[in-house]
C-alpha cells in the first residue's frame, strides 16, 4: 500500500483517484512515499527518505525545496493548464477593473451611504471621477503564452482587442492554440511599445525576477495598465510604485499584496485569488492525483518540474525506474550492467531535463539484487525502484 500524505485541503475529487484499497492517505501519514500538497510551505520540511514524489495542485513550486528534492531523488509535479480558465476569467476582470477603477466606484458609492448621503442624489454626479476607456480596439500585451497567456489572448480577440504575445519558449503545443491573429513578438519590448495593457503568465525563478522593471516601464506607453496575476517578484514593487506615482502606469492589479502596494491608490491588490474557484481546485486535485499515482505505479512522468516527460506502455516482467545526474554514457553504463547479468531489455526510454535525467527500462525477467545494488553505484544515479 502506497502512503500519501496530504498538506493543505485536497479537493475530494483528486483523492477519489488514489484507489483506498491500495493507498493510505491522510495529514497524519508517516515516512510517506508521496505528497500532495497546494500553498503550504516546504521548504523546510524534512523530507523522508521513503519520500519518492511530490505532487502540488497548482502551477507554481516556489513552495518545495526543488533543488533539495532534486538531489534526493524526488519527483516534484505541478498541474499546468489546470486552473487556467480560472486565471482567464480573472484577468477579464482585472482589465476591467484597471479601465473603469469599478472598485473605486462601489467604495465611493458606500461611503456615500455610510455619511448618511441620499445616494441616488449624487451618483449622476459623483460618476464623472470614475470614468475610464473600453476595452475594444485597445492593445493588449500578453507575456507568457502558456495554457494561461493563450487562453488571455484568444478570449481578448473576441473583445476586439489587437494582441500581442511574447514567449520566447513558446512550444509548439502552445503555438498551435493560438489564435493566428495574435501577433507574436521576438522582442518584450516592441509589446511595450504597442501595448495599453499588459498581463504576464510567466514562472517566478531567477531569470524572470523583476522582468518587469525600471527598464520595461521606460519601454511602455504612457498610461498603460499592468496586470500580474502570476508572481509578485516578476515586478519589481519600487519600480511599479515610481511608475504609477509618475503617471507612466494608469493602474498596476495584482494578486499578490504588500502593505507598500496597497497604500497606493492606483493599485487594486486581490488576495491570490488567480485559482480560487471550485472548479479549479477540483482540476488541479485530479490532475495532481493523477500524476502522482502514475509515477508511483507505473514509474511514468508527466507534468514535472524536475524531470523530463517519460511514458512508457507496460511490458516485461519488470519496470526498472533510475533518476540520475544527466551525464554522458549513463544509458550504456545501464544497459551494459543489464546486459551482463543476461537480462533481456523489452523496452526503454531515456530523456534529460536540465541537470537531470530519468531512465525507464522494462525487463523481460526480474534483475537480481546485486545487479540493483550496482546500478545504485553507477557515478551520477540518485535513485533506483523498480515495479512489478
Amino acid at each position: 500500500m502506497y502512503r500519501i500524505k496530504t498538506f493543505n485541503k485536497i479537493a475530494p475529487q483528486g483523492l477519489a483517484r488514489l484507489d483506498p484499497g491500495r493507498y493510505q492517505v491522510g495529514e497524519d501519514v508517516e515516512a510517506e512515499e508521496g505528497i500532495l500538497v497546494r500553498s503550504a510551505n516546504l521548504l523546510d520540511y524534512p523530507l523522508p527518505e521513503s519520500l519518492l514524489a511530490i505532487a502540488r495542485a497548482g502551477v507554481g513550486v516556489n513552495n518545495i525545496p526543488l533543488e533539495r528534492c532534486s538531489k534526493k531523488g524526488v519527483a516534484v509535479f505541478s498541474t499546468p493548464g489546470a486552473n487556467a480558465n480560472a486565471v482567464k476569467e480573472l484577468v477579464l476582470c482585472a482589465m476591467l477593473i484597471s479601465s473603469r477603477d469599478v472598485t473605486g466606484a462601489v467604495r465611493w458609492v458606500k461611503n456615500q451611504a455610510a455619511s448618511g448621503v441620499e445616494v441616488e442624489t449624487v451618483v449622476e454626479k459623483g460618476k464623472s471621477a470614475f470614468v475610464g476607456p473600453e476595452l475594444y480596439r485597445k492593445a493588449l500585451g500578453v507575456i507568457g503564452l502558456g495554457a494561461i497567456g493563450s487562453l488571455v489572448a484568444n478570449v481578448a480577440l473576441d473583445l476586439g482587442m489587437d494582441v500581442y504575445g511574447f514567449d520566447p519558449f513558446l512550444s509548439v503545443d502552445a503555438a498551435l492554440r493560438l489564435d493566428r491573429h495574435v501577433h507574436v513578438v521576438r522582442d518584450v519590448n516592441e509589446l511595450y511599445k504597442k501595448a495599453d495593457y499588459i498581463t504576464a503568465h510567466i514562472h517566478f525563478n531567477e531569470k524572470t525576477r523583476h522582468m518587469i522593471g525600471p527598464a520595461a516601464f521606460a519601454a511602455m506607453k504612457p498610461g498603460v495598465r499592468l496586470i500580474n496575476l502570476a508572481r509578485g517578484g516578476i515586478v519589481d514593487e519600487e519600480a511599479v510604485l515610481a511608475a504609477l506615482d509618475a503617471g507612466k502606469v494608469t493602474a498596476y492589479v495584482t494578486d499578490f499584496p504588500t502593505n507598500n502596494l496597497v497604500a497606493n491608490p492606483h493599485v487594486v491588490a486581490m488576495p491570490h485569488l488567480g485559482a480560487s474557484t471550485p472548479e479549479s481546485e477540483q482540476n488541479c486535485a485530479v490532475m495532481a492525483a493523477e500524476e502522482l499515482r502514475d509515477y508511483l505505479e507505473n514509474g511514468n512522468i508527466k507534468n514535472a518540474v524536475n524531470l523530463p516527460d517519460v511514458y512508457l506502455d507496460r511490458s516485461g516482467a519488470q519496470r526498472l525506474c533510475v533518476f540520475h545526474k544527466n551525464i554522458p554514457a549513463m544509458l550504456a553504463s545501464i544497459t551494459a550492467l543489464l546486459s551482463r547479468d543476461g537480462v533481456n531489455v523489452e523496452n526503454l526510454s531515456n530523456k534529460s531535463k536540465g541537470d537531470y535525467a530519468y531512465t525507464l527500462v522494462d525487463l523481460g525477467t526480474e534483475v537480481e539484487p546485486a545487479v540493483l545494488e550496482e546500478v545504485r553505484k553507477l557515478k551520477g544515479v540518485i535513485r533506483v525502484r523498480t515495479i512489478r
